[in-house]
């Protein structure tokens, strides 16, 4: 099957993502393999998440802003490999205190990639919101624990060096997607940035997104560790929890982009915060092998509207769109690594499963955030269809 000229740049564009959203996960997948070689507790382990959330949440925005005054290119390439160099570290650093640091050197090159890259994915898929999600490799991204523990389960934290290996394709494949695109993307973004912000809106979506990242980051850091302590089946077990996690997010990327264009994304969002509420809750409370089904369903209420929110928020923005993605790309989905410590601690104090029963409630207080939120008009309509009629499904 071949890619047309005009789909080549959203290729190059989507495997490179892919490849750097292996580190976006990695940090958390790699947790029960610092408790178990490390004898790490609990809130020490959630701690490196932190590391790799603290930076990456604060500064993201700020890279946002940048990429809204001038064009970076260069910063993809770079940023790819800051994220790959810090992961690969943080197997073979003798301390706890240099693990925590090389994690945040990669959080912070998470944090310079993306809202660049959500900004020039948007812009050479032409506005087709549904093009970066229902790309090939959205299978790739919804599940970067994969390459992490095929490294780190046959060598140990002492392999970690390998997992380098993704950030030299991401970077090769961002400076090609570059390069195929041309200087043609920065006067069409510009084009596309008509219309008025709305930050009423934009903010209840990145409270919505706040919840959606403290439940996933949350499980992400734990559901391993809790699937072997409920089921009693040893770590095959917790790594079928995690693989059933993330796996289940690849048909929810791709089902949330066909979704959206029959039903309208505020109205996709909306319904998977719904679905999550039931499916964490059955996670969480109910003992034995069913827990697998609840993780599938709360991986795809979890999936299912994550491109969805980074479309969403440009439009919402549409004079902003690299603030916007380093909000929902950043600021927003890194608190949950910033909540990840607290979980840690109540487990510590009392139990994994006490720590995990607050998160039931997070996506309910999402989807309240959600209700009577309009669709916006995706970037470069008209302000005619700007002013179009309601969501009909909002209420």
């Amino acid at each position: 099957m071949t890619t047309s000229r005009r789909d080549r740049p959203v290729a190059l564009m989507s495997l490179g993502h892919a490849c750097v959203d292996v580190y976006q996960g990695a940090v958390a997948a790699l947790v029960p393999y610092f408790v178990a070689e490390r004898a790490y507790s609990y809130a020490a382990a959630s701690g490196v998440v932190l590391a790799a959330s603290l930076l990456s949440s604060l500064v993201q925005p700020l890279f946002g802003v940048l990429t809204d005054r001038w064009a970076m290119p260069w910063l993809l390439p770079l940023s790819a490999l800051t994220a790959g160099a810090g992961v690969a570290l943080s197997g073979v650093t003798g301390s706890y205190a240099l693990t925590l640091a090389v994690v945040a050197v990669s959080g912070v090159g998470v944090a310079a990639y993306h809202p660049e890259a959500a900004r020039v994915a948007r812009v050479v898929a032409q506005g087709r919101h549904t093009a970066w999600a229902g790309s090939p490799s959205a299978a790739t991204r919804a599940s970067p624990w994969r390459p992490c523990f095929a490294v780190v389960a046959t060598g140990g934290l002492r392999a970690s060096p390998l997992l380098v290996v993704p950030a030299l394709a991401g970077a090769a494949l961002c400076a090609a997607a570059v390069r195929s695109a041309g200087s043609g993307a920065r006067s069409e973004a510009a084009s596309a940035a008509a219309g008025e912000d709305d930050w009423g809106s934009f903010l209840r979506l990145s409270g919505a997104v706040v919840c959606r990242s403290v439940v996933f980051v949350g499980l992400g850091t734990f559901v391993a560790l809790y699937v072997r302590e409920r089921t009693g089946g040893g770590a095959a077990a917790g790594t079928a929890a995690l693989f059933v996690l993330y796996a289940g997010g690849a048909a929810g990327t791709l089902v949330g982009g066909r979704l959206a264009e029959r039903y309208g994304r505020t109205a996709v969002v909306r319904r998977s915060y719904a679905l999550t509420v039931p499916a964490v809750a059955g996670l969480v409370l109910v003992p034995g092998p069913p827990v697998y089904l609840f993780v599938a369903l709360t991986s795809a209420g979890l999936y299912v509207p994550f491109s969805l929110h980074i479309t969403l928020g440009q439009d919402f923005l549409p004079r902003r769109a690299g603030a916007a993605s380093g909000v929902t790309l950043g600021l927003a989905v890194s608190v949950g690594g910033l909540a990840a410590p607290a979980l840690g601690a109540l487990a510590d104090a009392t139990s994994l499963r006490s720590a995990l029963l607050p998160l039931i409630a997070l996506p309910a207080l999402g989807r309240l955030l959600l209700c009577g939120l309009r669709e916006p008009a995706p970037q470069g309509t008209a302000a005619a269809e700007r002013s179009g009629p309601r969501d009909p499904a909002a209420r």
